[in-house]
């Protein structure tokens, strides 16, 4: 049995079916309220604030995968990440399971420096801390090594379906409803951002490697990194439409959070827009030859596709 906590989000959703193509047909998916993403999963509902609800979910599984997602809510965060990870971390170790934990990078310090496995943790912000503080977590239950712990981190996902990104929101969505993109911050530094199939694919490879648990892992992204300007050109000559785009500024934002609670929670991640974002996954490349990386031009292409799949007559 192989367990996701924290389904129904794009990451569990594609992690659930690819792990059923290619690595088992014995998945449980477990959230609040689980949907099925193959026909023959099993589903349990279960709060991960419950210890004993986390306990159970995890009952009987082999290796877990902990995917869970909160909105962008510092105080959700502070209060609810730690709590959920806690009680998946130790209902792991009564079960016997492996942990894979899917964590991003608000770590990291925010500048053009490139990002490896073993860059520094330098938070900024209340989002920032909480993350540092889970992968934290998840290393000191690797260095105890009463169960296998991996870490497969990834930075800013695009994506197709529901994918939750800045870049969905303010480029791909905008394209698809016939709106101008909108660039954060600055159109002219470097982006790593990760294809989310590709990121789940990866997520899948490694916790069915038992040689890459006790390691934290860079999942694989396209080595390409173009800014932003060169990202919604490519969008929008895919789309149809015609290369055209606004940028805004930090001042605006930080000013917009003075009345949206939605934009100053985000206020945080700023600084990472000014600067490159260098992040490197050569180690799973080199561990992982077979397993292909998606272009910008292939993702862009496949969401195109599954949007015009997808209007309505």
């Amino acid at each position: 049995m192989q367990t996701i906590l924290g389904a129904n989000g794009q990451i569990a959703t594609e992690l659930a079916r690819t792990l059923h193509q290619h690595h088992t047909g014995d998945l449980r998916l477990v959230s609040r309220n689980p949907r099925k993403v193959n026909q023959d999963d099993t589903l349990m509902a279960a709060n991960l604030l419950d210890a004993e609800q986390t306990t159970q979910a995890v009952k009987g599984s082999r290796i877990v995968y902990f995917t869970a997602g909160l909105p962008p809510d510092s105080t959700l965060w502070e209060e609810r990440f730690p709590v959920m990870l806690k009680n998946a971390l130790q209902a792991c170790r009564t079960a016997g399971a492996s942990f894979a934990y899917f964590d991003n990078t608000y770590m990291y310090p925010q500048n053009s420096h490139i990002q490896t496995e073993e860059t520094r943790f330098a938070p900024v912000g209340r989002k920032g801390r909480v993350r540092a503080a889970m992968a934290s977590m998840v290393l000191e239950e690797m260095a105890r090594g009463d169960i296998p712990v991996l870490i497969a981190r990834a930075p800013e996902f695009y994506g197709p379906g529901k994918t939750q990104s800045f870049t969905n929101a303010l480029i791909i969505d905008r394209l698809k409803a016939g709106r101008r993109p909108l660039v954060p911050v600055r159109d002219d530094t470097r982006r790593t951002l990760i294809w989310t199939p590709d990121a789940s694919r990866g997520l899948a490879t490694l916790g069915n490697t038992p040689d890459a648990f006790g390691q934290t892992w860079h999942l694989p992204c396209c080595d390409d990194r173009p800014t932003y300007k060169t990202f919604v050109t490519m969008a929008s000559r895919i789309f149809g439409c015609t290369p055209s785009y606004s940028v805004i500024g930090r001042w605006p934002l930080i000013i917009a959070g003075i009345f949206s609670k939605q934009v100053r929670e985000i206020r945080e991640l700023l600084p990472r827009y000014e600067q490159d974002n260098l992040f490197d996954s050569t180690k799973f490349k080199r561990h992982f030859p077979a397993l292909w990386v998606t272009t910008y031009e292939e993702g862009l292409e496949l969401i195109r596709k599954e949007w015009e799949a997808n209007k309505p007559e």
